[in-house]
């Protein structure tokens, strides 16, 4: 089953009742040692804002996360305190002695001093790659929906903490694109956020306990494309170009006091775009990389 936003919701609240149900196969088939890692996903993904992020906005994320070295894991870094962030088709792999889980969705907030970060996979996902292999069958009754891989707790510093020094039990590209994928929100030029509510059997459930309606904020890059046939750093000689060429995407560190102030991101991504006047003939390279939005 794809995941829509609409369905994050129910995934949510179904989920919930296997981490509070202490007879359900996730507490009672669990080693005890993880009981208060669950406490404590159980807790955050209770008032967990909801996140919904394209496949575009997650290639960029893992893209620009490679080149991230360091990373904030601050409350004021953060889209929200608590968060439950879906990856639509997922964001990388834990490896498990050789056998590769896909994550497709963080569960992050504070723990102990830091930042507990958790990574899961969904039944669904799950279900389809044991049909594949064809040897067993999955008894989904018993899984809950979003799956709780692996977790371990991120550093709260003011200053960026190296993700080379991550726990080991995450994978590192993975944190580094969920570290990207929050400085890419905070960016309106590159990223649109709109709301979706949950589905209508959802919605009836939250209204039989006395709940509004959940929205799901949805993370996706905004379609645009600004032509340019001038170079904006060539200074007052205003050259004009006869061909377009390819400017590989980047971070930019900003170190103005405005950042500082608003305790906002201090990086912004610049992404890969053509320079040039429109129509003129592309600059071949040895390597060209296309992105479709």
């Amino acid at each position: 089953m794809t995941v829509r936003p609409s369905h994050l919701p129910r995934l949510r609240r179904q989920t919930l009742r296997f981490l509070n149900d202490p007879e359900s196969s996730l507490r009672a088939k669990t080693n005890p040692g993880t009981a208060p890692g669950l406490d404590a996903l159980a807790s955050h993904l209770g008032v967990a804002d909801l996140f919904w992020v394209g496949q575009d906005m997650s290639a960029l994320a893992m893209h620009s996360g490679g080149q991230l070295a360091a990373a904030r894991w601050t409350t004021a870094d953060r889209p929200s305190p608590c968060g439950l962030l879906y990856w639509d088709e997922g964001v990388g792999h834990v490896d498990a002695q050789g056998v590769q889980i896909p994550v497709e969705a963080c569960v992050w907030g504070p723990h102990e001093g830091g930042l507990l970060l958790w990574l899961l996979m969904s039944r669904s996902r799950l279900a389809a790659e044991v049909a594949r292999i064809g040897r067993y069958e999955v008894a989904e009754e018993e899984i809950p929906p979003l799956i709780p891989i692996c977790a371990a707790t991120l550093p709260v510093t003011t200053e960026p903490a190296s993700l080379a020094e991550v726990d080991p039990q995450l994978p590192q590209p993975v944190v580094a694109a969920l570290a990207a994928a929050w400085l890419l929100m905070q960016q309106p030029q590159l990223v649109d956020r709109t709301q979706e509510r949950a589905d209508k059997p959802t919605a009836r459930a939250y209204a039989r306990d006395g709940l509004p309606s959940p929205e799901v904020s949805i993370v996706d890059l905004r379609r645009q494309h600004t032509p340019q046939d001038r170079d904006p750093d060539a200074g007052t000689d205003q050259r004009t170009y006869r061909h377009r060429w390819i400017v590989s995407g980047h971070w930019r560190t900003y170190k103005s006091e405005r950042y500082s102030e608003e305790r906002r991101a201090d990086k912004q991504w610049i992404p890969s775009h053509p320079k040039g006047p429109a129509g003129a003939p592309l600059l071949a390279t040895e390597k060209v990389n296309v992105w479709r939005r």
